[in-house]
């Protein structure tokens, strides 16, 4: 095994003395084992950000690994064996494992590899300086590639050339992208650039599933607007989604999220970039593999069921919110901004969209059936032209109203029935 220096130290972080993590650990340096975190978790620590994933590697073979957890009584899936990962289950929270490996075949997700104890060769491995350190339990940070210094400065940097750790895994090019998105500052590394855009056309060979994830996660950034601008430019952008050109739209979006507080939603995001019908947006849902719950939402917020727009009138926004729930109503109102360009003063239509709770509305099925009127699709219609009734009204008639109503408009259409 090689002995590395350590270069940098980490302050205690809250998850790294979890009983949980701490069981784990425990049980990997029993009888002179050794382990470390390594990647997200490592990186996010030394900037001060949340990360939910604790990743752990090991000189330890995977099923030195298995004894050592079934000695200490944890839990354990082996949900990659012949990759050298195996994850523990401590009350639920999981961990993943793996034993240091160098790629004999790297061909993407699937690479042929073969184990090591070397702690360099493991993290040449892997993609960029700052996704290839290592620490202890005590805060030792091993950091090979001078991933402290690149995260420092905003640099993100592949390990070794560019155009080779791309050919080996394509999704590298949105990753490249993602992280500069989350991480960088400044220009980015003309070398990584170069590459992206010279392999970008080997894109669409990935599966949909891994573009859609490495999209969503690029979207959730504070700078999202500025290098989806920038992938455009470099021809990215055209082999995995060529309908989402409107950076002006995003672009204005963030600032107006910004401006009222609200939290970022991908979706929300993705909808400010499309320029696409309602007609063709199922198709490029079902290429991203979207969920059925995400590709409902992208519709409401490309095509809503009412007109949205700054000019609304307040009632226009309770009924909207009526329509789609609070949370929906601020997305419409905040995209309609964006598009419009993002001048009109909305403070009051968004007060109105976080503030109003519709009343339910007062009438049943039972009721049109105590008219005589027999069960079936004139039922239906008939509550929608009254909760349309109710509605213009701003919601405001109460049940003994709402049947007044309802007797005077539709008893003798039912006695004629």
């Amino acid at each position: 095994m090689t002995t590395q220096v350590f270069h940098g130290r980490l302050d205690k972080q809250a998850w790294m003395v979890t009983d949980e993590v701490i069981a784990v650990m425990d049980a990997l340096h029993q009888d002179g084992g050794e382990a470390r975190f390594v990647g997200g978790c490592v990186r996010d620590a030394l900037v001060n950000r949340k990360n939910v994933d604790i990743d752990i590697a090991t000189p330890l073979r995977p099923e030195e690994v298995i004894q050592r957890l079934e000695k200490a009584k944890i839990k354990y899936v082996p949900t990659g064996l012949k990759h050298g990962t195996v994850t523990a289950l401590v009350d639920g929270t999981p961990f993943e494992i793996t034993t240091l490996r160098v790629d004999v075949k790297p061909q993407g997700r699937h690479a042929e590899v073969a184990f090591t104890d070397d702690w360099e060769q493991d993290a040449a491995r892997r993609d960029f300086t700052f996704n290839a350190m290592s620490a202890t339990m005590e805060g030792d940070v091993f950091d090979p590639f001078g991933g402290i210094e690149d995260l420092r400065t905003g640099r993100v940097i592949f390990v070794g050339k560019a155009e080779r750790r791309i050919k080996e895994d394509v999704l590298r090019i949105l990753r490249y992208f993602r992280f500069f998105a989350h991480y960088g500052q400044g220009a980015p590394d003309p070398s990584a650039l170069k590459a992206c855009a010279a392999l970008a056309d080997h894109i669409p060979k990935l599966s949909a599933e891994r573009i859609r994830d490495e999209l969503l996660k690029l979207l959730s950034a504070e700078r999202c607007a500025l290098v989806w601008k920038l992938m455009l430019s470099e021809g990215i952008v055209t082999h995995f989604l060529p309908e989402a050109t409107n950076t002006a739209a995003l672009e204005t979006l963030l600032r107006l999220e910004h401006d009222h507080h609200s939290a970022p939603f991908v979706l929300r995001r993705l909808a400010a970039l499309l320029e696409v019908t309602k007609e063709a947006l199922p198709r490029l849902s079902r290429g991203l593999r979207l969920s059925n719950e995400q590709a409902w939402q992208l519709m409401q917020l490309s095509f809503p069921p009412m007109k949205v727009a700054t000019t609304m009138s307040s009632h226009d926004m309770r009924r909207l919110v009526h329509l789609t729930g609070n949370d929906m109503a601020r997305s419409l109102l905040l995209l309609a901004s964006a598009r419009e360009g993002g001048t009109a003063d909305i403070s009051a239509l968004y007060q109105v969209a976080t503030a109003f709770r519709p009343p339910r509305f007062p009438l049943v099925g039972q009721d049109v059936m105590m008219l005589g009127i027999k069960p079936g699709p004139e039922i239906g219609r008939i509550l929608g032209e009254m909760e349309n009734w109710w509605i213009d009204r701003d919601f405001k008639p109460g049940r003994g109203e709402a049947l007044e109503y309802l007797k005077t408009c539709y008893t003798p259409r039912a006695k004629g029935g």
